[in-house]
């Protein structure tokens, strides 16, 4: 089977009311293998085609005509409400805290990125096929805008600076093996460190998946 017979990875609607970004975002897509289902400029149109398309993914601007406010955050929660089983990947030009906080409240296939971050072609497509496979994708600046805006009773305060920095990639998606290849360590290492965090945070015994769900989310909440 050749390159053009390949299925493709997933079907994506992209919501942007910059053309020209909009059009770089879907030849990212085709280009990581993604098949481009519609393209929107307004929330209203990408309510439109999620109906009609049913994608898999949905990456949406956080700010859309008419007002340039939170027209694509509405849009994401109605999305979640309507089709939860599709994915949303959030995409703003700053790290806006509170946004993303609500958004990121599901806990699985969501995303929040900074536009800078489409730079990165691998890492935009790494976390388009992390949130497609049912995990989360949060910005890094925006974790570092989190961590420092805790609360002074924060739950977090029982970790090491390095459970941290592994809570914090964590956060951001990550599997064990990313985490260990960022920080420079051993999977293993980053186990040990992980198995810590969680016994330090006392969440409740249940599969490894749900409890890390459970850590990213008192992280998240920390504030």
């Amino acid at each position: 089977m050749d390159a053009a017979q390949q299925p493709a990875r997933g079907r994506i609607v992209l919501a942007d009311d910059d053309v020209l970004l909009r059009e770089g975002l879907a030849s990212l897509c085709e280009r990581a293998g993604y098949e481009v289902a519609g393209q929107a400029g307004d929330a209203a149109r990408l309510l439109e085609l999620v109906d009609d398309r049913r994608p898999d993914l949905a990456i949406v601007d956080i700010r859309m005509p008419p007002d340039h406010s939170t027209e694509g955050l509405k849009a994401a929660r109605t999305i979640r409400e309507r089709h939860p089983a599709t994915g949303i990947l959030v995409l703003s030009a700053y790290a806006e805290v509170e946004d993303a906080l609500e958004l990121l409240a599901g806990g699985h296939k969501v995303g929040y990125l900074l536009k800078s971050r489409i730079t990165v072609v691998e890492e935009f497509t790494e976390s388009l096929d992390r949130i497609h496979k049912g995990g989360s994708v949060v910005d890094p600046s925006l974790v570092q805008e989190l961590f420092s805006a805790r609360r002074r009773d924060d739950p977090l305060s029982l970790l090491s600076t390095r459970e941290r920095e592994v809570l914090a990639l964590m956060a951001e998606g990550r599997s064990n093996a990313g985490i260990g290849r960022r920080l420079w360590v051993t999977e293993g290492t980053v186990e040990k460190h992980v198995r810590s965090i969680l016994g330090k945070l006392r969440l409740q015994e249940d599969t490894d998946d749900h409890r890390r769900v459970l850590a990213v989310l008192t992280f998240l909440e920390s504030r």
